[in-house]
């Protein structure tokens, strides 16, 4: 009797293992895309706030230069742009959150460059639903 419980003790241990990993990755995926929005989100507003362009371009790259030197390169201006452009074609909290917890940021990167947002909007959905790779 003692075997078989041996047998089956370990098995049950890497289940909860992995399924305590998956859960970790799916709360850090979730929380680094909702946190990119939000970024996003502020640098728009604060922009907005001041219509010139030109204040507009040199605060977001010396905002890049200073988040770069503090966080690392995930705050480079390409990402940055990124990240207010996510926040501007998905100005919903709503719609954005809920996806978040299936999809990663590469998967909103994708779909950034379609032109409609009904598109961007059903890729996002099927990737959730059919588990899609970013491809």
């Amino acid at each position: 009797m003692s075997k078989e419980l041996d047998k089956q003790l370990f098995p049950n241990l890497v289940h909860i293992i992995e399924q305590g990993k998956k859960q970790v990755a799916v709360q850090v995926n979730s929380t680094v895309v909702l946190t990119y929005w939000q970024v996003g989100k502020t640098i728009n507003e604060h922009i907005l706030n001041n219509e010139r362009a030109e204040y507009g371009k040199k605060i977001v790259s010396t905002l890049s230069t200073q988040l770069v030197e503090k966080y690392g390169k995930s705050f480079e201006l390409r990402n940055l742009r990124r990240m207010m452009q996510f926040a501007d074609q998905f100005s919903d909290i709503e719609i954005v959150s809920p996806l978040a917890t299936q999809l990663s940021w590469s998967h909103f990167i994708e779909v950034l460059k379609l032109k409609n947002d009904n598109a961007r909007l059903f890729y996002l959905q099927k990737s959730a639903e059919a588990t899609w790779s970013k491809r």
